[in-house]
């Protein structure tokens, strides 16, 4: 250990009668405990007292910085312009980066990305992406340099050598029932977006039914706690709360939301989905120095949707990470499924709510994601929603289709998918797609 002075015992008994812990403190345990020094059981009472106390703004900031300096820090100041990356706290059919990241850098940001694989109920952009035949996320650091020096964008699947310490302290959180704590979740996802390097970042901060935090309030405390963890460490960061109670778009599974994001590129795809990357695309512009204006970033980004330079990037970055670019013409040669039911309606009436978690966890049912690490993915299976709330239905009409190489599972999916449609008589009000901006 680094201090023999301190004792795991008496930093976890300083935390659980609720005092503050020093950076050193909250050091010496995300050293030891990713060092096997500390044990599973001394860190896991630790997680525990942090999960009932909290934390202050001051300990999440060690924390965090702790966690980040576990392994590399990248140092993208190389590449001589400013970075812009965008990071988003997971929710269903949250397809944004695919179409956001090459809009951004066909207008000159240049996005150094670095995604995560399905978690719980919701999907993974690398999954999404990995769909495409060939295309290969598992970048070197030199080719992942090297592609945005070439092209601005690149995505890729996050490495090992990132927050090592996150990726063990999560796996203990998962199994000691501590997911659910603002301090550590915060802490979690900046460890990892600030050791990537990019000089500025936008969060995308999902509240609702299908995302991690569904409680709007909870979802505020989130984005203003990572906005001050990035300027505690000198980053420019911008955090915008959206509406996670129904899916964006109308597709949910890998494959299948790619085609959406496709026909997004093409400047033809859903209007939920294509308003909020204009908008985010716009934060970008203003953060990487490329407009003046949200105003002039949003006239810009529908330009390069209607010129085709989006999908051009999106075109380039398959090519530079080795897959089939044909896919943009001709999404027939995207993953498919071998059976597709309709959902119908059992009577009458307005869409007012759907439960997005269900929607998300039938999606994992039927192959679209992991039931555990060790689940193999789908990539065809999936959901096509026909109806959004505010939607009228009649009896009988299709509300989603389900996509699924597993007959035997259908039935059972059907009537899950089923209860997540709630109908009534009058027509609620469409949900907003922003809810709050924090900077």
């Amino acid at each position: 250990m680094a201090n023999i002075h301190l004792s795991p015992y008496e930093i976890i008994l300083k935390k659980r009668t609720g005092e503050k812990l020093s950076g050193r403190e909250i050091d010496f345990m995300v050293r030891g405990f990713n060092g096997g020094i500390i044990p599973s059981y001394q860190f896991s009472a630790f997680l525990m007292a942090v999960f009932f106390r909290g934390m202050s703004e001051n300990e999440v900031f060690s924390l965090t910085k702790s966690m980040m300096d576990s392994g590399e820090v990248m140092d993208l100041s190389k590449l001589g312009r400013v970075t812009v990356d965008k990071h988003s706290t997971g929710g269903v059919g949250d397809k944004v980066s695919i179409v956001l990241a090459p809009l951004a850098a066909a207008g000159g940001i240049t996005v150094p990305m670095m995604c995560g694989r399905s978690l719980g109920h919701t999907g993974g952009t690398i999954d999404k992406l990995e769909s495409i035949k060939g295309l290969n996320t598992n970048l070197s650091k030199k080719d992942f340099f090297g592609l945005l020096k070439k092209s601005n964008i690149a995505i890729i699947s996050q490495t090992e050598k990132i927050a090592p310490a996150d990726k063990k302290i999560y796996a203990l959180r998962d199994v000691t029932a501590t997911v659910d704590s603002i301090p550590l979740i915060a802490a979690s996802i900046m460890s990892k977006k600030l050791a990537e390097g990019a000089d500025t970042l936008l969060l995308d901060v999902k509240t609702g039914s299908g995302a991690f935090i569904k409680d709007a309030g909870n979802s505020e405390k989130l984005a203003l706690l990572m906005v001050k963890i990035a300027k505690s460490m000198k980053r420019k960061c911008v955090a915008i709360i959206t509406d996670m109670n129904q899916p964006l778009g109308y597709a949910v599974g890998n494959s299948l939301e790619i085609k959406e994001c496709i026909e997004t590129l093409k400047d033809r795809g859903p209007e939920d989905l294509k308003s909020i990357c204009v908008e985010f695309a716009a934060y970008m512009f203003v953060m990487g120095g490329k407009t003046k204006n949200l105003q002039s970033g949003r006239m810009l980004a529908l330009k390069l949707l209607k010129d085709g330079s989006a999908l051009e990037k999106l075109c380039e970055m398959i090519q530079n990470q080795g897959g089939d670019p044909d896919v943009l013409k001709n999404t027939s040669l995207l993953p498919s499924s071998k059976y597709i039911c309709r959902l119908n309606s059992p009577k009458r009436g307005y869409l007012k709510k759907l439960n997005t978690h269900e929607i998300g966890l039938t999606a994992v049912m039927i192959g679209a994601g992991r039931k555990d690490m060790s689940s193999k993915i789908d990539p065809g299976a999936g959901i096509i929603l026909r109806k959004k709330i505010g939607d009228f239905t009649g009896k009988g009409e299709t509300l989603a289709t389900i996509h699924t190489s597993d007959k035997n599972i259908l039935k059972h999916a059907k009537e899950r998918l089923l209860r997540s449609f709630i109908l009534s008589k009058t027509k609620p009000d469409r949900p907003k797609l922003i809810r709050k901006i924090i900077r």
